[in-house]
This record gives structure tokens, sequence and C-alpha cells, in this order.
């Protein structure tokens, strides 16, 4: 058992998901991996359960339906921390994320972040093939989030990170009910809020190639507000 455990969410992921987890266990890092499968009607659980034969430190947990990213991340850490895990990712299935670039954040979290977030914006803007009102879109959400919040964090709706496991049993997992863009600042948030100590990694992101994106406009919104809702409760200290 490795003590770092790799997160990954899926839903319709047949055409990505055996490319990327035969990726992060190539690594010279060892890493664990958890798939979180919202019962995909492509077969992507079935392919991972085959999977399962030839890497004996690859699980999967099904949920019953399409539930949203938010709900499927704190269900894995919830997995995570129940198993002691020292070190807990997000990753993408899409290859979005270099899997490579796991070794990265596992170093900085190694060497003393309590949160390594994997920073398309820390450097720059350091983004592929995306257009171009997506770009700005993301940008801006960060810059957006840094103001309203105080986070002094360039790329606050990343979605590739590490976590102590430390900082996750501090969050009451249960109150996180953000699914999308607002969830992922919101672990931020709170995660600042907390105190601990967060380090952004440069990567570059690349957008995907295969399957199809979910990303939505109320996805979007959920973040537009959900910000201001954070902001709202931290000020009644009830974050």
């Amino acid at each position: 058992m490795s003590d770092g455990l790799v997160i990954i969410p899926t839903y319709n992921e047949i055409e990505n998901i055996e490319t990327v987890i035969r990726a992060v266990f190539s690594l010279y890092t060892a890493f664990d991996v958890l798939v979180v499968d919202d019962n995909s009607p492509d077969g992507t659980a079935a392919r991972v359960k085959e999977l399962q034969q030839e890497y004996p430190a690859l699980h999967l947990e099904v949920r019953k339906g399409k539930s949203g990213l938010g709900t499927a991340y704190v269900h894995g850490f919830k997995w995570a921390i129940a198993r002691k895990y020292e070190y807990i990712f997000e990753m993408d299935a899409d290859f979005s994320h270099n899997p490579a670039d796991l070794v990265h954040l596992y170093d900085a979290c190694h060497k003393g972040a309590d949160m390594a977030i994997g920073s398309r914006y820390v450097t720059g803007v350091n983004v592929v093939n995306w257009p171009l009102n997506r770009v700005l879109m993301s940008y801006y959400a960060s810059s957006y989030v840094r103001l309203v919040t105080g986070m002094v964090i360039r790329d606050a709706t990343a979605g590739f990170v590490c976590y102590k496991r430390k900082v996750l049993e501090s969050i009451n997992l249960d109150r996180i009910k953000f699914i999308g863009y607002a969830f992922q600042i919101e672990m931020k948030y709170r995660t600042y809020a907390n105190g601990f100590n967060i380090v952004e990694v440069p990567i570059i992101f690349t957008d995907r190639t295969k399957g199809e994106s979910k990303m939505s406009s109320a996805i979007f919104k959920e973040a537009i507000f959900g910000v201001i809702r954070l902001r709202w409760k931290k000020m009644l200290n009830r974050l």
C-alpha cells in the first residue's frame, strides 16, 4: 500500500480510463488509485474491474448515479481517510492533468506543504487547446475569487490537488455541498481559513481530446454565487 492515493472521478470515460490508470502506475513514485464512477453507461467501471486483475493497488467505488464531481471527491476523501492514506490527490481522467505531475505535487507536500495545487496560472497562463473564451473565463474566475475571499491563490478553480490527510480531517466533509468550480474553491477556502500551508506548483493544462466535457453554465453560476456565500459564512464564523 502506497502512502498516496489518487482519486479519479469518472462518468463516461471509457476512452480515457485505461490509459490514465496505466500512466499513473508507470510512475517511479508509487501511488494507489481509487476510481469513483457514477454508474457510467459506457462501461467505464467494467473496464476498471478488468484492470484490477492486473493492478492490486487499483480500487473502484461505483455509485448509483451521476451525482456531481464534488460529491464524488467527498466520497473518495472519506474512503481515503478511513484507510489512513497520508497524501490524497484529485485528478481528472481525461489527461487535462498530466499524471507525471503527480510526483511534483507529492514532493511539494512531502517537503512541507499541506495542500499542493497544480496551477495553470502561477507562472503565466499555461493552458493548451482551450478556446480563448474558456481561458479568460477560468483566469478571471480565479481573479474574482481572490478579490472576494482574500486568498492569494492564482488558480482557485484548479482540480489537480494534493492534500495531506490532516487537512481533510479538519474539514467537515458532510457540509461540502458544491459540485463544480465552487467545490474546488470551497476546498481551498476552507483549507486557507484553517491556516494550512498552501503551495502552487506550475503545470501545463491540456484540454481533453477524447470524451465530452462535463462543464455547464449551471456549474459556472454555482461558482460565481458560491464564492459570495463562502465569504459570508466566513464573516459569520460559520465556515
